[in-house]
């Protein structure tokens, strides 16, 4: 992989993770059309997932500063419920992301075709939760909090997006939209982390190698493109929940989704 490829497949990993239209399938696609795979080379999957968290940590930093300092005060506070929630939907992809990722990946694959149909899927959620209508909630409980959770675990299949599921789940249930871009990239934190750990642990126990070689140079850019991207698509993205525009991304996501399940055929 060249330094440009890195500066594609970093652009594509930093928009499409907050952006509902599945970081993983653009990836794919990307490159299927370069001819190159990301995932030989676990070393660039880390440097860009990590790049994105720090993206994540830029812009959402004052609510996470604001639930550090109330979770030290040691009581039950409201930023200590808004923890506890994160926590809570941390547990469906913790299990399912150490126990059955790998089950996972071997059933379903990570070919162009079930990219192409979870990419529809998507774009059947994002649809479903543009024209629900459920009365408002004030706030994300812990019943809510599960849910979306268990909608990230599904997000494991690669076309399914993670931000666009926990989101639209989010909305058909009525949580608040200002408050559920946050939440959705927030949760999110950990078990991009997670499978970062987990990727390299593969590393250095020698369960996996870096068949693709890379230059640092190529890694820098990589790095830098997911996360300026990654800054630009979550703010961008919390603009959007709050106007309810996740349609027009359905429609992105039907159309590209038919076209790679068309030429994957």
């Amino acid at each position: 992989m060249n330094w440009f490829e890195a500066l594609i497949l970093g652009l594509l990993q930093g928009f499409t993770e907050y952006l509902p239209v599945s970081s993983s399938g653009h990836l794919a696609i990307a490159s299927s059309l370069f001819g190159v795979n990301a995932d030989d080379n676990l070393t660039f999957t880390i440097v860009v997932h990590v790049a994105t968290v720090l993206s994540t940590l830029v812009i959402l930093w004052k609510e996470i500063n604001w639930i550090f300092k109330g979770l030290f005060k040691f009581e039950m506070n409201d930023e200590t419920k808004y923890f506890i929630n994160i926590v809570i939907s941390m547990i469906p992809i913790g299990i399912v992301g150490v126990l059955f990722k790998d089950y996972v990946e071997e059933v379903f694959g990570s070919g162009l075709l079930i990219v192409g149909c979870m990419l529809i899927a998507t774009a059947l959620l994002l649809t479903f939760s543009y024209y629900a209508k459920p009365r408002m909630k004030e706030n994300i409980g812990m019943k809510d909090a599960f849910i979306i959770g268990l909608s990230q675990a599904l997000a494991v299949l690669p076309g399914l997006s993670r931000s666009g599921t926990t989101i639209a789940t989010g909305l058909m249930l009525g949580d608040n939209k200002a408050k559920l871009a946050q939440f959705s990239f927030l949760m999110v934190i950990p078990p991009i982390l997670g499978e970062a750990l987990l990727d390299g642990m593969k590393i250095m126990k020698g369960a996996a190698t870096d068949e693709a070689q890379m230059s640092l140079f190529a890694l820098l850019i990589g790095f830098i493109a997911a996360f300026v991207a990654g800054c630009l698509a979550c703010k961008w993205m919390i603009d959007i929940v709050k106007k309810g525009k996740l349609v027009y991304f359905a429609i992105y996501c039907a159309i590209i989704g038919t076209i790679t399940v068309i030429c994957s055929i």
